[in-house]
């Protein structure tokens, strides 16, 4: 595993700059690969990590593990907390750290000539050891693993929108697939559907091919 060193110029790159919440993001994949006993960051997809916030932390999290959105291996559970789930997917074994309580005043104490808190808390949780800066414990996901990796290939069109749903994302009701959108979960509204006429897509495609 590389140093402390090379995974925070990494997400320092990565980031343009570097600060506490990094620190403790790369600490804190350092220290799962310990608890898990697997070599990070990983060159496959066997562990997940579920950031509960985003930001700083996870690009952190992401340089440490080598788990990525891309990657499909780097979930974002938007709890606000520095913290984060560590899964092998080949045992289920789950991990979740996060800061000790007392994890600020440790660097206060730790760095007391520093300029500022920031400052302290920089350094410090670079120095602190993983028994002072956090607290892990083993865990038992709530979701099923299996379902959220779900299988390559598979798509199904939504029965109402037309829209493409992969990875299993589809909710069946009344013996339709519809997208989560569809079936009352969307997160966003149409806005003024009228001024933004439809473009037929298909139609577009076979007026191209013609050509």
């Amino acid at each position: 595993m590389p140093d402390l060193s090379e995974l925070l110029a990494t997400t320092e790159a990565q980031h343009k700059h570097l600060c506490p919440r990094q620190v403790l993001g790369v600490r804190m994949g350092m220290f799962a690969a310990e608890l898990l006993g697997i070599a990070l960051p990983q060159a496959d997809k066997r562990v997940l990590a579920f950031v509960e916030t985003d930001g700083c932390f996870a690009d952190g999290v992401s340089a440490a593990t080598g788990c990525t959105l891309g990657h499909r291996t780097l979930r974002h559970v938007d709890h606000g907390k520095t913290a984060a789930v560590f899964v092998d997917t080949k045992t289920e074994f789950a991990i979740r750290i996060h800061p000790a309580p007392d994890a600020r005043k440790r660097a206060a104490c730790c760095q007391p000539e520093a300029q500022s808190r920031w400052h302290a808390q920089l350094q410090a949780y670079q120095l602190l050891s993983n028994s002072e800066l956090f607290v892990a414990r083993e865990v038992i996901m709530t979701v099923s693993i299996r379902d959220l990796i779900s299988r390559p290939g598979v798509r199904v069109n939504c029965d109402v929108c037309g829209e493409e749903i992969i990875n299993e994302r589809e909710v069946i009701s009344g013996g339709l697939a519809l997208c989560r959108g569809c079936a009352g979960e969307s997160y966003f509204q149409i806005k003024d559907e009228a001024a933004w006429p439809s473009i037929n897509l298909a139609e577009a495609s076979i007026t191209c091919a013609s050509r």
